[in-house]
């Protein structure tokens, strides 16, 4: 029986070309759910209507129609763009988006690379998509192109430091860069001594998960950060010259992204996919719970995006810089201090 058993197991590409298909799929799945139950529902229930209704029961079946919209337009360029250049952009941004997913565990054994430096790696390939937008905005030699990926620039540079120092609060209290290790940290841990509910760092890194979603908002330009995209001063920004397919690729990773920061923020805060220690399940069920665990989880927070989105007006570009410069830069790097003399004393 050993030997037949070992004569089924899979190479090492084979195994990787699974882990990335099932990966894909849950990332997609993920993503539609995402954009159905809020960016159709959600909003619409907030506003006091019914949204989507004709497309499959409720409207179940609207994104299929959005996609199948976007893939018969004509795939357009202006006279004086860079076509290549042009073509590629949309692609850098999505792939950026799908390669923060590699390294976000879903359970014990359910990640498709399991990185020592994982968080570092996370916050690396997410900088990749400033350089899709600002390749977008100079390729469509279009001044409300160009501008508004010069504010997306300014903007997503400004907050990627808030967001890394938020995390460094939790490395400190982790130990580790290894994703894993963070979720294992927060299921083993104890809060005054109580195993029952583990350790997540919410509760002891409450400033930094604060921190972190507001740079998250900024990083999608969510309203109230949407200036590089702002439909009354520059129509739609660095978008504005994209139709077709490549329009979709752009919004297939807007909600994407969000997805993947969502999961980040899940496994960094939330405990991730795993449950308390203390309550003794085996790897083989969290194999199996914890996919829905984060989830569920990365769904939440991912609601808490869009109520911010629909609920509060756009900040001027002076506005916006100086939260990110004078307000969470220095209250992330106040969290590090406490958080590390904290580590040390106690």
């Amino acid at each position: 029986m050993t030997s037949a058993l070992l004569g089924l197991e899979l190479a090492y590409w084979q195994s990787t070309l699974i882990r990335v298909l099932a990966g894909l799929a849950a990332v997609l799945l993920l993503t539609g759910g995402v954009v159905y139950l809020y960016l159709f529902k959600f909003v619409s229930f907030m506003q006091s209507r019914l949204g989507p209704m004709e497309a499959g029961p409720y409207g179940s079946l609207q994104l299929l129609a959005e996609v199948g919209k976007w893939l018969q337009k004509e795939d357009i360029h202006t006279e004086d763009s860079d076509r290549l250049v042009f073509g590629l952009a949309p692609a850098v941004v999505l792939s950026s988006t799908f390669l923060m997913f590699v390294v976000i565990p879903a359970g014990p054994d359910l990640v498709i690379a399991n990185l020592g430096t994982g968080i570092y790696y996370v916050l690396a390939v997410s900088a990749l998509s400033v350089l899709g937008i600002l390749m977008a905005g100079w390729a469509s030699a279009n001044k409300y192109a160009l501008m508004g990926a010069l504010r997306a620039g300014g903007q997503l540079i400004a907050y990627e430091l808030p967001m890394v120092l938020a995390v460094l609060g939790v490395v400190i209290m982790a130990g580790s860069l290894n994703l894993q290790d963070i979720v294992a940290a927060q299921s083993t841990g104890e809060i005054f001594g109580i195993s029952w509910i583990g350790n997540p760092f919410i509760l002891t890194q409450f400033v930094a998960f604060a921190v972190f979603m507001i740079s998250v908002q900024a990083e999608l330009t969510q309203t109230p950060f949407d200036m590089p995209i702002a439909e009354s001063e520059l129509v739609a920004g660095y978008q504005v010259e994209y139709s077709g397919i490549r329009f979709l690729v752009y919004f297939i990773s807007e909600f994407a992204t969000a997805v993947a920061f969502a999961a980040v923020a899940s496994t960094l805060f939330l405990g991730g996919w795993a449950l308390p220690a203390s309550w003794g399940l085996s790897d083989g069920v969290m194999n199996v719970v914890g996919p829905l665990l984060v989830a569920t989880k990365a769904v939440l927070l991912v609601g808490v995006v869009f109520w911010v989105r629909f609920s509060f007006p756009r900040f001027r570009e002076d506005q916006l810089q100086r939260l990110a410069w004078k307000v969470l830069i220095p209250i992330a790097l106040a969290n590090i201090l406490v958080t590390a003399v904290f580590k040390v004393a106690f």
